[in-house]
């Protein structure tokens, strides 16, 4: 039997690979030798993982020239409680954590974790963040593809960007973020589509097919009805979001505001009015109504203020669609 020193030895030398499966592993071990009462030994196994996991996931990876101004590599710091969503919507965001953080035990069974998502909402409703959180949450880092970019700047070698990008993902396990996806995702029968668009969502949904990486795909959309139907059976999961209903508008404010809001806030009026904005709209509000308290020498804000910032969002929002 290895002693205490063989035992660490051998976990730090394997620690280069960054498996969530041998993190997972070594936790179990350090968790039989506490119950044979081996708590040093325990304690310095976890304290080896913790440092592990903070080397592995916590630097950023440096992108290669070729994917520069391309791909927007972060690594969020967005709180789970940012993430305000709708209890279904919430337990299918929490299984995708749990696959994730089990997948050893899925693999054992041939099965595998869900990976490939799409989420499908209007503007503001929550999809991004989604991703954000979720990097947050996994400790992994967060590349966004800059969909339009790929498009435009460039066209005739769309394709082979995004075996570029499918190939870095291998390599480098993280939350892959291909915002408004639509931009390549249309119909290929559509008669105005041109022929490079039709080889560019071909060459997509052969990547995506193939793909067996640990990395994992979120593609979102505000227009699914533009999407090709080829591309819904690729993805593990379809998340569909909304405007935020009365409860999740009171909770959206509640954690924004946060000590900001006056001991008798007026709620009825505010949710009422806030029935059409979407999260980002409610959120942006919020932290102007804070600003604006701040910048009155105050440390509260109530209802009135609040609903001159929703007004104000308005009137921007109706000179924007002229």
């Amino acid at each position: 039997m290895a002693n205490a020193d063989q035992i660490k030895s051998l976990i730090r030398s394997h620690f280069d690979s960054g498996s969530e499966q041998f993190y997972t592993i070594a936790l179990q071990i350090a968790a039989t030798e506490a119950n044979k009462g081996h708590s040093a030994l325990a304690q310095d196994i976890r304290k080896i993982v913790d440092s592990a996991r903070t080397k592995s996931r916590g630097a950023a990876t440096l992108l290669p020239q070729e994917l520069l101004g391309l791909v927007f590599s972060e690594k969020p710091d967005n709180p789970r409680s940012s993430l305000v969503l709708p209890p279904n919507l919430m337990d299918r965001f929490e299984r995708i954590i749990l696959e994730y953080r089990q997948q050893h035990k899925l693999k054992i069974h041939g099965l595998h974790n869900r990976r490939k998502l799409m989420l499908i909402g209007p503007p503001g409703t929550g999809k991004t963040v989604t991703a954000r959180v979720l990097a947050h949450e996994l400790r992994l880092q967060l590349y966004t593809v800059q969909m339009d970019r790929l498009v435009t700047k460039f066209m005739g070698e769309t394709s082979a960007k995004l075996r570029q990008i499918f190939d870095f993902m291998i390599q480098h396990e993280g939350i892959y973020l291909f915002d408004e996806f639509d931009a390549i995702g249309g119909e290929r029968s559509r008669e105005n589509d041109v022929g490079e668009m039709r080889r560019v969502l071909s060459s997509f949904l052969q990547f995506i097919e193939s793909d067996h990486s640990d990395s994992i795909i979120i593609t979102t959309t505000n227009s699914p009805d533009l999407l090709d139907r080829a591309l819904f059976r690729r993805f593990d999961d379809v998340l569909y979001y909304n405007l935020p209903d009365e409860v999740d508008r009171k909770t959206l404010i509640q954690n924004v505001s946060g000590s900001f809001l006056t001991a008798r806030f007026s709620w009825n009026e505010v949710i009422k009015k806030s029935a059409a904005y979407s999260h980002s709209e409610i959120e942006q509000a919020c932290r102007d109504a804070i600003k604006h308290a701040i910048l009155s020498n105050k440390n509260m804000f109530n209802a009135d203020i609040l609903l001159a910032m929703f007004e104000d969002r308005m009137l921007t929002h109706k000179k924007n669609i002229k």
